[in-house]
């Protein structure tokens, strides 16, 4: 059996210039990156910006992920090819992988199978440079705080309570807390520092929100990066860092378009996590799909809890965008895992243990249903997947009025979804009833509980006294209105990844929160999640190899 990577190097691309044709696009319109991946210029981004959103927003979202895998990735991609295939104009709208994970625990992010994005390995890797843009610019502003300080600190800056953290691309422990101007006088004020993974930054949030560059400079403006010994919230602007920060992300502000194996267009743009930042692609790449195609199908990351929560009450309500379906997707074997069944067990067929862990499913789409779209689910087939089983999940889902529709992107590309695509066809016409979960009149804190009291689950929630007063001191200077953000673990529902299936009535805890004024919202922090991931004990980088001829193996 191919790998992934074998499966896309086998793939001969079409020249992008073809691929943006497919949607109207000129060869003025693109600047070429190579020949199998190009941005849309800023003059064709102009002009689509005065033109109505007139096409179907398709998202798709998961159960809670386990070892088994669900492949939402794949779904996307295999969907958006079999629209294609059934004659629709169609787009995907997806995000940009980081290089944590690619050489961490998962490997590469660009669906799998014969449902792919290609150029895999680039995309996967430095791809057109926007991740390294929004690291630099990031660190630009730190670099620039502890200038300022360093230069005399006309500002009366208090270097103790600087919350502008180092960033960078790549998981590594070792970074989470240090210290900072340790070598003399020269190298500036000794203080505590810290480095976040760069998809969580609040630079890539702004990325991903921002409508166009002049959004994009309002929002840098609007960091807050500390406050000044008397107690005043100090901005990037007084830093005098923003135009800087915006040359430096003047060409990742535009989305990349690239392909899928057969040759659907594909918007790859702005890549946050899930479970620490706001799991979206950008806000300018889902409309300019909106604006080029009938039907775009996005992803949000990891579950509904997290990813598609978000999707509905930040992006959505940044961006003024109203979804017309949702794809679930799931799998029987992370069914049964959520049932109880080890890993090594998942093969055999378990009637009972599906049938409990259908729980984990059951509260994704109550979720989705309180956002009044209508939800389809998508089965991930294996090959381990018994016909029974197959049948038994698809009449639990029928039970509460949902259609299950099983799937085989990963063997047959569009063709393995092509009832699925039907299906969401039918969904998206059905009367929009989107609405988000919480008014934005809310107290900050009503608008955590809300979400976790009625997406988690959550009995008694918990907040530090250090949340509590960082709360209340956000209100003060105007940033109530602001929608939350939370992190928390991605392996439950719950903040204690142990949990599995669907617990409720669990003490839920906020540890901290974090005011990111630029992007929109605020961050809070539930259990022992961390803004810096580590590495695990043998990484996915152990793995990956490049010839002499340039050829790189082991991606995936």
């Amino acid at each position: 059996m191919l790998s992934d990577i074998e499966i896309s190097q086998q793939n001969q691309p079409e020249p992008i210039l073809n691929i943006a044709q497919k949607v109207g696009l000129s060869e003025n319109d693109v600047e070429l990156y190579g020949k199998y991946k190009a941005k849309i210029s800023f003059e064709k981004l102009k002009e689509l910006s005065k033109a109505p959103l007139n096409g179907k927003l398709i998202l798709v979202t998961a159960i809670t992920p386990t070892p088994a895998g669900e492949g939402k990735s794949t779904i996307s991609i295999g969907l958006a090819d079999a629209l294609q295939r059934s004659r629709k104009n169609v787009m995907l709208a997806l995000r940009e992988p980081s290089l944590g994970p690619c050489f961490g625990l998962k490997g590469g992010a660009t669906g799998g199978g014969y449902a792919q994005i290609v150029p895999m390995e680039e995309i996967n890797l430095h791809f057109t440079g926007d991740i390294h843009a929004i690291t630099a610019a990031n660190n630009l502003l730190a670099a620039m705080i502890d200038n300022h300080i360093k230069q005399g600190n006309e500002l009366n800056i208090n270097p103790q309570s600087i919350c502008w953290r180092r960033c960078l691309d790549l998981n590594d422990r070792a970074l989470r807390d240090v210290e900072i101007a340790m070598g003399g006088t020269a190298d500036g004020m000794p203080r505590r520092d810290g480095f976040d993974i760069s998809v969580a930054s609040e630079i890539m949030a702004i990325l991903c929100l921002a409508e166009d560059i002049t959004d994009l400079k309002r929002r840098l403006a609007n960091i807050v990066i500390g406050k000044t010994y008397d107690g005043r919230y100090v901005t990037a602007k007084e830093i005098k860092a923003v135009g800087a920060m915006a040359a430096l992300l003047k060409d990742a502000i535009r989305p990349n378009i690239v392909q899928t194996l057969e040759k659907t267009p594909a918007l790859v743009h702005g890549g946050p996590f899930a479970n620490i930042a706001h799991g979206c692609n950008s806000i300018v790449a889902t409309k300019t799909a909106l604006r080029l195609a009938d039907y775009v199908v996005t992803e949000a990351g990891f579950g509904a809890d997290l990813g598609a929560e978000k999707f509905f009450d930040i992006k959505c309500q940044i961006g003024n965008l109203k979804p017309d379906a949702v794809v679930v997707v799931a799998t029987i074997r992370a069914l049964k895992m959520h049932g109880g069944v080890e890993k090594d067990k998942l093969g055999e067929e378990n009637l009972e243990a599906l049938r409990k862990g259908f729980a984990n499913l059951r509260v994704h789409l109550e979720n989705v249903a309180k956002f009044g779209v209508p939800a389809i689910v998508a089965v991930n087939r294996f090959v381990t997947d018994s016909v029974s089983e197959l049948n038994l999940l698809q009449e639990l889902c029928s039970e509460i009025s949902v259609s299950a529709i099983v799937t085989n992107c990963w063997e047959l590309g569009g063709k393995g979804a092509l009832a699925l695509a039907f299906e969401v066809v039918r969904a998206a016409d059905e009367p929009e009833n989107f609405g988000p979960l919480y008014d934005a009149n809310l107290p900050l804190k009503e608008k955590i509980c809300r979400i976790a009291k009625e997406i988690y689950r959550a009995g008694e929630i918990t907040f530090s006294e250090k949340a509590l007063a960082k709360l209340a001191e956000y209100e003060n200077n105007g940033y109530a209105k602001l929608p939350v953000c939370i992190a928390k673990t991605q392996n439950s529902i719950s903040d204690d990844p142990k949990l599995k299936g669907a617990p409720h009535g669990f003490n839920f805890t906020v540890n901290d929160v974090r005011l990111s004024a630029g992007a929109g919202f605020v961050v809070a922090l539930a259990g022992n999640i961390l803004t810096m991931p580590g590495l695990p004990k043998h990484p996915a980088a152990e793995q990956i190899d490049v010839d002499e001829d340039g050829k790189i193996s082991g991606l995936f």
